[in-house]
Protein backbone atom coordinates (compact mmCIF):
# COMPACT_ATOMS: atom_id res chain seq x y z
CA UNK A 1 0.00 0.00 0.00
CA UNK A 2 1.02 3.74 -0.53
CA UNK A 3 1.43 5.41 2.58
CA UNK A 4 -0.21 8.70 0.72
CA UNK A 5 -3.50 6.07 0.82
CA UNK A 6 -2.88 4.94 4.22
CA UNK A 7 -2.51 8.72 5.54
CA UNK A 8 -5.39 9.71 3.81
CA UNK A 9 -7.61 6.55 4.87
CA UNK A 10 -6.60 7.38 8.39
CA UNK A 11 -7.78 11.09 8.29
CA UNK A 12 -10.95 9.70 6.62
CA UNK A 13 -11.43 7.02 9.62
CA UNK A 14 -10.96 10.12 12.49
CA UNK A 15 -14.08 12.38 10.34
CA UNK A 16 -16.38 9.30 10.19
CA UNK A 17 -15.26 8.38 13.96
CA UNK A 18 -15.81 12.09 14.60
CA UNK A 19 -19.13 12.08 12.84
CA UNK A 20 -20.76 9.17 14.89
CA UNK A 21 -19.22 10.67 18.17
CA UNK A 22 -17.33 7.99 18.68
CA UNK A 23 -13.97 9.74 20.06
CA UNK A 24 -10.25 8.22 20.11
CA UNK A 25 -7.79 8.91 22.50
CA UNK A 26 -5.56 12.25 22.05
CA UNK A 27 -2.43 9.81 21.00
CA UNK A 28 -4.69 8.95 17.49
CA UNK A 29 -3.19 12.20 16.20
CA UNK A 30 0.40 12.02 17.24
CA UNK A 31 2.64 12.55 14.41
CA UNK A 32 6.20 10.29 14.22
CA UNK A 33 7.93 12.98 15.39
CA UNK A 34 5.36 12.86 18.51
CA UNK A 35 6.12 9.57 19.21
CA UNK A 36 9.56 10.06 19.05
CA UNK A 37 9.22 12.81 22.04
CA UNK A 38 7.18 10.11 24.22
CA UNK A 39 9.17 7.67 26.34
CA UNK A 40 8.74 4.86 28.17
CA UNK A 41 5.17 5.70 29.96
CA UNK A 42 3.48 5.21 26.29
CA UNK A 43 5.30 1.65 26.78
CA UNK A 44 1.90 -0.23 27.02
CA UNK A 45 0.46 1.48 23.99
CA UNK A 46 3.86 -0.25 22.23
CA UNK A 47 4.05 -3.22 23.31
CA UNK A 48 0.52 -4.09 22.94
CA UNK A 49 -0.13 -2.92 19.88
CA UNK A 50 -2.34 -0.38 20.35
CA UNK A 51 -3.39 2.50 18.17
CA UNK A 52 -3.88 2.30 13.70
CA UNK A 53 -3.96 -0.91 12.21
CA UNK A 54 -4.70 -1.25 8.31
CA UNK A 55 -3.93 -3.68 6.03
CA UNK A 56 -5.16 -5.27 2.49
CA UNK A 57 -4.07 -8.79 3.73
CA UNK A 58 -1.53 -8.73 0.86
CA UNK A 59 -4.32 -7.96 -1.92
CA UNK A 60 -3.60 -4.74 -3.27
CA UNK A 61 -6.90 -3.61 -3.39
CA UNK A 62 -7.59 -2.33 -0.09
CA UNK A 63 -11.33 -1.29 -0.80
CA UNK A 64 -12.11 -4.68 -1.79
CA UNK A 65 -10.26 -6.86 0.44
CA UNK A 66 -8.74 -4.88 3.58
CA UNK A 67 -10.25 -3.37 6.65
CA UNK A 68 -9.12 0.01 8.95
CA UNK A 69 -8.84 -0.56 12.89
CA UNK A 70 -7.53 1.21 16.09
CA UNK A 71 -7.21 -0.95 19.17
CA UNK A 72 -7.96 0.69 22.20
CA UNK A 73 -7.14 -1.63 24.41
CA UNK A 74 -5.45 -4.90 24.65
CA UNK A 75 -3.52 -7.43 26.78
CA UNK A 76 -0.45 -8.82 25.96
CA UNK A 77 0.14 -12.88 27.10
CA UNK A 78 3.95 -12.19 26.71
CA UNK A 79 4.38 -8.91 28.42
CA UNK A 80 5.70 -9.36 32.00
CA UNK A 81 3.37 -8.63 34.62
CA UNK A 82 0.22 -7.80 31.96
CA UNK A 83 -3.14 -8.70 33.74
CA UNK A 84 -5.50 -6.72 31.28
CA UNK A 85 -7.19 -10.11 29.84
CA UNK A 86 -9.48 -8.13 27.23
CA UNK A 87 -9.44 -6.23 24.15
CA UNK A 88 -11.44 -3.49 22.51
CA UNK A 89 -11.17 -2.10 18.70
CA UNK A 90 -13.66 0.11 16.37
CA UNK A 91 -13.22 -0.43 12.65
CA UNK A 92 -14.07 1.28 9.53
CA UNK A 93 -15.77 -1.13 6.94
CA UNK A 94 -16.31 -0.13 3.57
CA UNK A 95 -18.99 -1.04 1.60
CA UNK A 96 -18.38 -4.69 -0.22
CA UNK A 97 -14.70 -4.31 1.48
CA UNK A 98 -14.34 -7.87 2.92
CA UNK A 99 -12.18 -9.27 5.30
CA UNK A 100 -11.09 -12.44 4.20
CA UNK A 101 -12.55 -16.03 5.95
CA UNK A 102 -10.53 -17.04 9.17
CA UNK A 103 -11.53 -18.05 13.36
CA UNK A 104 -9.80 -17.58 16.27
CA UNK A 105 -8.17 -20.24 18.30
CA UNK A 106 -8.18 -18.49 21.84
CA UNK A 107 -10.19 -15.25 21.47
CA UNK A 108 -13.72 -14.69 21.89
CA UNK A 109 -15.67 -11.57 20.84
CA UNK A 110 -18.57 -9.43 20.38
CA UNK A 111 -18.49 -8.06 16.87
CA UNK A 112 -20.79 -4.63 17.48
CA UNK A 113 -22.48 -2.47 14.74
CA UNK A 114 -22.08 1.25 16.15
CA UNK A 115 -23.75 3.02 12.97
CA UNK A 116 -23.92 3.43 9.58
CA UNK A 117 -24.01 1.00 7.16
CA UNK A 118 -25.10 -2.94 8.17
CA UNK A 119 -22.39 -5.49 8.25
CA UNK A 120 -22.97 -8.90 6.75
CA UNK A 121 -21.36 -11.66 7.79
CA UNK A 122 -20.76 -15.20 6.71
CA UNK A 123 -20.35 -17.95 9.64
CA UNK A 124 -19.23 -21.36 9.68
CA UNK A 125 -17.96 -23.34 12.45
CA UNK A 126 -14.14 -25.20 11.54
CA UNK A 127 -14.34 -28.56 10.85
CA UNK A 128 -14.15 -30.66 13.81
CA UNK A 129 -11.27 -33.05 12.39
CA UNK A 130 -9.69 -31.25 9.59
CA UNK A 131 -9.69 -27.65 11.54
CA UNK A 132 -8.20 -25.76 8.22
CA UNK A 133 -11.53 -26.59 6.55
CA UNK A 134 -15.06 -25.88 6.95
CA UNK A 135 -17.72 -27.69 9.29
CA UNK A 136 -20.66 -28.83 7.58
CA UNK A 137 -22.63 -29.09 10.62
CA UNK A 138 -24.86 -26.73 12.15
CA UNK A 139 -24.24 -24.51 14.54
CA UNK A 140 -25.33 -22.42 17.64
CA UNK A 141 -24.28 -18.50 18.15
CA UNK A 142 -25.98 -15.43 20.39
CA UNK A 143 -27.30 -12.44 18.60
CA UNK A 144 -27.80 -9.66 21.40
CA UNK A 145 -27.83 -12.38 24.06
CA UNK A 146 -30.46 -14.46 21.86
CA UNK A 147 -29.55 -17.98 21.23
CA UNK A 148 -29.61 -19.34 17.48
CA UNK A 149 -29.10 -21.83 15.37
CA UNK A 150 -27.33 -21.33 11.54
CA UNK A 151 -26.29 -23.55 8.76
CA UNK A 152 -23.36 -23.32 7.55
CA UNK A 153 -22.78 -20.27 5.34
CA UNK A 154 -25.67 -19.04 7.00
CA UNK A 155 -25.47 -14.82 6.68
CA UNK A 156 -26.29 -12.97 9.73
CA UNK A 157 -26.88 -9.26 9.11
CA UNK A 158 -25.92 -6.91 12.45
CA UNK A 159 -28.41 -3.66 11.88
CA UNK A 160 -26.70 -0.47 13.68
CA UNK A 161 -26.99 -1.67 18.13
CA UNK A 162 -26.95 -5.31 16.98
CA UNK A 163 -24.25 -7.64 18.19
CA UNK A 164 -23.14 -11.12 17.68
CA UNK A 165 -20.98 -13.17 20.08
CA UNK A 166 -18.08 -15.53 17.83
CA UNK A 167 -16.50 -18.07 19.70
CA UNK A 168 -13.16 -19.95 18.82
CA UNK A 169 -12.98 -22.12 16.02
CA UNK A 170 -16.40 -20.26 13.96
CA UNK A 171 -14.90 -19.20 10.73
CA UNK A 172 -15.99 -15.62 10.03
CA UNK A 173 -15.71 -13.15 6.88
CA UNK A 174 -18.01 -10.06 6.97
CA UNK A 175 -18.27 -6.81 4.54
CA UNK A 176 -20.45 -3.48 5.25
CA UNK A 177 -23.89 -2.80 2.99
CA UNK A 178 -25.43 -0.37 2.50
CA UNK A 179 -23.15 2.52 3.25
CA UNK A 180 -19.80 2.41 5.55
CA UNK A 181 -20.52 0.95 9.04
CA UNK A 182 -18.89 1.52 12.26
CA UNK A 183 -18.26 -1.58 14.22
CA UNK A 184 -16.74 -2.21 17.53
CA UNK A 185 -15.20 -5.59 19.08
CA UNK A 186 -15.13 -6.41 22.65
CA UNK A 187 -13.30 -9.55 23.32
CA UNK A 188 -10.62 -11.42 25.21
CA UNK A 189 -6.58 -10.30 24.95
CA UNK A 190 -5.83 -9.95 20.80
CA UNK A 191 -2.70 -12.16 19.23
CA UNK A 192 -2.39 -11.19 15.74
CA UNK A 193 0.72 -13.17 15.69
CA UNK A 194 -0.57 -16.23 16.68
CA UNK A 195 -4.12 -16.34 16.91
CA UNK A 196 -5.67 -16.10 13.18
CA UNK A 197 -6.41 -18.65 11.41
CA UNK A 198 -7.47 -17.57 7.42
CA UNK A 199 -8.67 -20.05 5.45
CA UNK A 200 -6.55 -19.37 2.29
CA UNK A 201 -3.29 -18.09 4.29
CA UNK A 202 -2.84 -14.35 3.77
CA UNK A 203 -0.86 -11.08 4.60
CA UNK A 204 -1.98 -9.82 8.17
CA UNK A 205 0.31 -6.52 7.36
CA UNK A 206 1.18 -4.82 4.47
CA UNK A 207 4.00 -3.95 2.70
CA UNK A 208 4.18 -0.14 2.42
CA UNK A 209 5.56 2.14 -0.59
CA UNK A 210 6.58 5.04 1.46
CA UNK A 211 5.84 7.79 -1.02
CA UNK A 212 5.30 10.50 1.06
CA UNK A 213 6.05 11.26 4.67
CA UNK A 214 3.89 9.38 7.12
CA UNK A 215 1.35 11.50 9.40
CA UNK A 216 0.43 8.54 11.39
CA UNK A 217 2.61 5.62 13.10
CA UNK A 218 0.69 2.39 12.72
CA UNK A 219 1.00 -0.14 15.31
CA UNK A 220 3.74 -1.80 14.30
CA UNK A 221 5.35 1.27 13.55
CA UNK A 222 6.29 3.08 16.70
CA UNK A 223 9.88 4.34 17.35
CA UNK A 224 11.76 2.79 20.33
Amino acid sequence: MKRSDINRLITAAQAFFAGHQFHLPSWASWSPDDWRRHGPECDEIRRHGLGWDLTDFGSGEFLKTGLLLFTLRNGNPQAPGCRKPYAEKIMVVHEGQVTPMHFHWKKMEDIINRGGGELALALYRADAVDETQLGRQPFSVSVDGVRRECQPGEVVRLRPGESITLEPYVYHTFHAENGMALIGEVSMVNDDAADNCFLTPCGRFPAIEEDEPARFCLCTEYPA
